[in-house]
Order: C-alpha cells, then sequence, then structure tokens
C-alpha cells in the first residue's frame, strides 16, 4: 500500500501501482470526470501515471490555468496527428499551449489555407471520437534518435541532440501518432470537447531568420461548447472594438505612413488624453508627488552610467549634435537622477515623490507595430521615489493603493506577477534578493496574491506588474513598480542622515497608465469607443428637430459651454432621425433634442447613449446633473 496525504492534511491508503485516474475515481467518481491533471509531489502529472511511492496529491481542473495549458497541450497533439493523417509528408516542430489556445508549427509540401480547416476539423473530431489514451513513455538517446529519425521527423532530431547525453526522454503516444514531449497531458484523446481552427502565419524555426520557414496553425479550445462560444462571440467584438478603427471613425487618433509608429491626436483624441492627464495630476499631488519634465535628447556618456548603453542599446535611436553623440532617451529615470543630484537631500526631505509625463523613443521593429498598443515613441506617466531603506514597504504598498485607485475608476479587475532577476542584470545576488523580498512583504502585507515570473525583471531591479482585464476579458500589462538599489549606486546620489554622514537613498520607479498611448488604445476598446461621461471628448450633442429651432440650440448650447460641458450642435439640414443615429455612432454620451415644445418651455428631451429616451427636462437640471456625473467621474 502507498500512503497518500490529500489537500486539508487528509491521509488515504491506496494499493501500489494504482494510476492517479483511477485513484480519483476511488476519492469520489466525479472528480476523475473533472479533474485534467495532477500535482503530485509539486509536480504536473499525468492521470495515467501508476503510483508506487508516498506522496502528496491534488487534483486539477479546468479552474486552474495550468490544467487549461494541459488541455489545449494535448489538443495540439490532438490537431498535429490529425494533419499528419491527411498529409503523411508532414513533419513536426514544436505544438506549445498559448493563452488563450494552442498552435503547431509544420513542414509540409502541402501549403495549408483556411479552406483546409473544416477538413481537418474533420479528422481531428474522429480522433476525439476514437478517445486513444495517451501513453507516456520514456526513452533513452538513442532510442529517441533512432524513433524519429526513421519517422523523418529531423526537427524532433534536432531538439533531442541539443538534450545532455544521459538525459532519458519522453514520448507521447495515440493510437499511430508518436510525439516528442515532456508532457504531462490528459488521460486520453476523448477529454477534449470542443476546439477551432482560427487562422495561419508563418515561424521560422527557433525564431532564426536563417532556419526554414514553417507553417503555423493557430487554434484554441475549450472544456464547454459554451465557452467556446463566448470566446468566439468576444473576438468579434473585438474586431468591432478595434482601437484602430474607433480612433479614426472617432477622430482621436491615426498612425500613417509618414511616421510608422508614431502616432498622431487629433483635438478629440487630445481632449481624451488631456483629461487623463488632468486626472493623473490631480491624483498625483494628491499624494505627495511633485512633477518635473526632463530632455528627451542626452549626452552618450550619461547612458552609459545609467548600465542602459550595455543592456538596452538595442531598443535606442541616436544622434549626433556639435560632434558629440547623443541618444534619444528610452526611458526617463537618468534624466531624474540628474534632477536628484541638484540639490543636497536631508533625511527629513524623504521619501521624495516625483512624477513625470515623459516622452520616450523605443525602436521596435515594423513587424510589432500595431496602433496605439506598440509605438516607437510614447509618454510614460513615470514617478521616481527616493526613500529610506525602512521607508520601502510603506512606500510601495502606497503606490500599490494609488495604481488599485486608478484601475478600479476604470472598471479594470487585474493581477499581480512578481518578476526576478534577469539573466542580463546589474547588482549583487545578496542586494537583488534583498529587493525582492522587500516586494514580497508589501504584497503579503497588502494581501494581494501574485505568481512569480523568474528571470523577467528589469535589468536594474525586481518589479511588481499589474495585469489589467478588459470587458472583453483580455490581459494587458500597464503598471509596475520597480525597486532599484543600482542607479543610486551608479548616479552617487545621496542625502544626509541623522548622524549627519552621507548615506545612498533607495529608489523606486513606477508607472500606472504604463504608456499614455496603449493606456488610450485599450481604454478605446475596453469602452468600445463610449467613454464615460467625463473622458468623452463631446459629452453632449444638442440636435434642433428643424431649422425653425436653430436659435433656441443656440441658447442650449451656448449656456452648456459656460458651464464647462463640453458640447456640439448638429446644424445640418437632415432629419431628427438621422441625426440622432449619427450621434448614436459618434458614441456622444447625452444627445438634446430641441423642437417647439423645449424651446416654449425652456426644456430639453435628453437621450441618453445607453438607456435612449429619459424624456423632457428643464435644462439647468441636466446641467446640475451632468456636472454631478462628470465630478464623480462616474461610468456609464
Amino acid at each position: 500500500m502507498i500512503n497518500i496525504t490529500l489537500p486539508g492534511g487528509e491521509h488515504r491508503e491506496f494499493a501500489e501501482g494504482m494510476s492517479l485516474l483511477q485513484i480519483a475515481k476511488e476519492i469520489k467518481p466525479q472528480l476523475a470526470k473533472t479533474a485534467v491533471v495532477a500535482l503530485f509531489n509539486d509536480q504536473l502529472t499525468d492521470l495515467n501515471r501508476e503510483i508506487k511511492e508516498d506522496g502528496t496529491l491534488e487534483f486539477i481542473g479546468f479552474d486552474d490555468e495550468r490544467a487549461l495549458n494541459v488541455y489545449r497541450h494535448s489538443s495540439s497533439h490532438i490537431m498535429a496527428q490529425a494533419i499528419k493523417r491527411l498529409w503523411p509528408d508532414t513533419r513536426l516542430a514544436i505544438g506549445p499551449a498559448i493563452d488563450k489556445g494552442f498552435y503547431y508549427d509544420i513542414e509540409s509540401s502541402h501549403t495549408i489555407t483556411p479552406e483546409d480547416f473544416p477538413l481537418i476539423e474533420e479528422e481531428m473530431q474522429r480522433i476525439i471520437a476514437a478517445d486513444y489514451p495517451i501513453i507516456r513513455r520514456e526513452l533513452s538517446r538513442e532510442e529517441a534518435l533512432k524513433l524519429f529519425a526513421e519517422h523523418g521527423e529531423n526537427y524532433k532530431v534536432e531538439l533531442i541532440n541539443d538534450l545532455p547525453a544521459d538525459a532519458r526522454i519522453s514520448i507521447y503516444q495515440q493510437g499511430e501518432f508518436i510525439d516528442l514531449c515532456m508532457g504531462p497531458h490528459i488521460p486520453s484523446t476523448g477529454k477534449v470537447k470542443s476546439f477551432k481552427l482560427m487562422s495561419l502565419a508563418g515561424a521560422y524555426w527557433r525564431g532564426s531568420e536563417e532556419n526554414q520557414m514553417l507553417q503555423r496553425i493557430y487554434a484554441t479550445s475549450f472544456p464547454k461548447k459554451a465557452l467556446l462560444d463566448d470566446y468566439l462571440h468576444k473576438l468579434e467584438e473585438a474586431k468591432k472594438r478595434d482601437h484602430r478603427r474607433l480612433g479614426r471613425e472617432l477622430g482621436l487618433f491615426v498612425v500613417l505612413d509618414e511616421g510608422p509608429g508614431f502616432p498622431f491626436f487629433m483635438p478629440k483624441g487630445m481632449i481624451l488624453r488631456n483629461e487623463l492627464e488632468k486626472f493623473w495630476r490631480e491624483e498625483h499631488r494628491k499624494a505627495g508627488y511633485l512633477e518635473v519634465r526632463t530632455p528627451i535628447i542626452l549626452n552618450e556618456e550619461l547612458w552609459h552610467r545609467s548600465g542602459h548603453w550595455d543592456n538596452y542599446k538595442e531598443n535606442m535611436y541616436f544622434t549626433v549634435i556639435d560632434e558629440d553623440n547623443f541618444c534619444v532617451k528610452p526611458m526617463n529615470c537618468p534624466g531624474g537622477m540628474l534632477l536628484y543630484k541638484q540639490s543636497l537631500h536631508s533625511y527629513r526631505e524623504l521619501p521624495l515623490r516625483v512624477g513625470e509625463m515623459g516622452l520616450v523613443h523605443r525602436h521596435e521593429k515594423s513587424g510589432v507595430l500595431h496602433g496605439l498598443m506598440r509605438v516607437r515613441a510614447f509618454t510614460q506617466d513615470d514617478a521616481h521615489i527616493f526613500m529610506l531603506p525602512e521607508q520601502i514597504i510603506g512606500e510601495i504598498k502606497g503606490v500599490i493603493d494609488l495604481i488599485d485607485k486608478f484601475y478600479s475608476l476604470f472598471g479594470f479587475p487585474y493581477h499581480v506577477e512578481l518578476s526576478t532577476r534577469p539573466e542580463k542584470s546589474m547588482g549583487s545576488a545578496e542586494t537583488w534578493e534583498m529587493a525582492t523580498s522587500a516586494l514580497k512583504q508589501a504584497l503579503d502585507e497588502k494581501g494581494l496574491p501574485y505568481k512569480i515570473n523568474e528571470g523577467d525583471g528589469a535589468f536594474y531591479g525586481p518589479k511588481i506588474d499589474f495585469h489589467l482585464q478588459d470587458s472583453l476579458d483580455r490581459t494587458w500589462q500597464c503598471g509596475t513598480i520597480q525597486l532599484d538599489f543600482q542607479m543610486p549606486e551608479r548616479f552617487d546620489l545621496t542625502y544626509i542622515g541623522e548622524d549627519g554622514e552621507k548615506h545612498r537613498p533607495v529608489m523606486i520607479h513606477r508607472v500606472i497608465y504604463g504608456s499614455m498611448e496603449r493606456f488610450i488604445g485599450i481604454l478605446t476598446e475596453h469602452f468600445g469607443g463610449a467613454f464615460p461621461t467625463w473622458l468623452a471628448p463631446v459629452q453632449v450633442r444638442v440636435v434642433p428637430i428643424t431649422e425653425r429651432h436653430h436659435d433656441y440650440a443656440k441658447k442650449v448650447y451656448a449656456r452648456l459651454e459656460e458651464a464647462g460641458v463640453r458640447v456640439e450642435a448638429d446644424y445640418r439640414s437632415e432629419k431628427v432621425g438621422y441625426k440622432i443615429r449619427d450621434g448614436q455612432m459618434q458614441k456622444i454620451s447625452y444627445l438634446l433634442v430641441v423642437g417647439d415644445r423645449e424651446a416654449e418651455e425652456g426644456t430639453v428631451s435628453v437621450r441618453h447613449r445607453k438607456e435612449g429616451d429619459r424624456g423632457a427636462a428643464a435644462l439647468e437640471d441636466f446641467i446640475k446633473q451632468i456636472l454631478q456625473e462628470i465630478d464623480e467621474k462616474r461610468s456609464l
């Protein structure tokens, strides 16, 4: 017998050699149906694995991201098997699970097109209906090389050759199909319920342009058809909400061929941007920040001193002025360091919180540029906090609170990730450990759950990243808190301590919007262009029914403008129904229709963007109501 410890500390005995799936059935039949994979002795493990030693055990279902990844990776094997059946000369590269789906890279004499998707899906359905057990086997390096060489799978052979000589290599088999894979996988192909092939792309083997171009087939899968349908619906909705289209249609922003990666903001887009900046300034003033501005171009020597030259040079732009080399700043931090050094600081001044709406430029390859989401010039709502070591935890928690306030206002749920020291970094392991521990402590004290991203920190320090979730369930990394012991050292930043001696401050780099451009793109898609009234470029449009109502419409317009409401009027010789539809298409918060009755009674007929006709209201009552809505920054 073997002893198994279940979640909650319960101990159970089972016969040696039972599979994890059999154990699940014995514990509770329903558990065997809902489990996708198991965590045995802290390792993700196939449910088909036979257990011969004691250990801790937890069964993981679809509500866990780890289970979804296993499910989708198994789905990629099913898709690869179908493709191999249809086009036997196909050679397989890799087929990982990715966010919301999976893909497989292949080389084949047949060029797959979207017209082939139904054929592939039909074959996948046959494989699922056959409910093949997915069986793991381990081979020696020599056995694995022989197996895949015999099948002509040269990409698998290359992957095996990169493994250590003494490595035990795992393969998975379902029916006639065999693939090189670490696993784990679902118990059988019949476990996959709903799937759909999505798109095609080209991909170089191992990401190198010197290698073979492969065909990449993207797909997705879900445990229930309703979940797949919901996902497909949100994809269609995302197309309708594409910020690039809405930006042009609503007169907000454009990206032109004359400036790839350098967005243009139009008058209405500037209103939206200015309102976001105004809110940022108000909240930062309340939180004790001082605003500064630093130059866009600074001498090359500065970037050597900061470490950017060694760690970020490939992303920077350069120029020559008076025969000296200069860099266009990719980050605001070095300028902030220079400003700090302009005064002698006392410990009594710290923490010193300094904010900047700083324009930065970063070289991005043309292939990754995407509207406002990936650009070459953008404004960061940067801030640098210079502090005493004993102030670190409190300042981090203060930034967390400020970020929460911003995201809650816009209706964004979010999750948090902690990124640790990357391979390319500055400073000692001891300093990094100290900084990472401080970030962990602050998160723990705030009670925020977080995921650890090993090796994904900035080159000068670990960081906390905030990933917000929009109305279409997509996640975006925006806010970040980076704890830095390196820059103060490199720039010889000091303060006079209580003992009268010079000491080194610690600093935090942080953003909330992240990039103004990107955040505006996210907001545009999140709200579908229908921004809350306080943000809307046009808050009210006055719609006279006929030309004889223009005089009263002008009085209404003037009164609204006097009250500080962003208003426009539609005096076109069009039918009122057309004008109302156009106002709705332009996502205007309120349409005020005025005719004979309204002119006579001094009222307006109010149409709300979401609620429709609200009926008549006295003009002054409406103004009072909309000003309150704007002041409270309500969402519609």
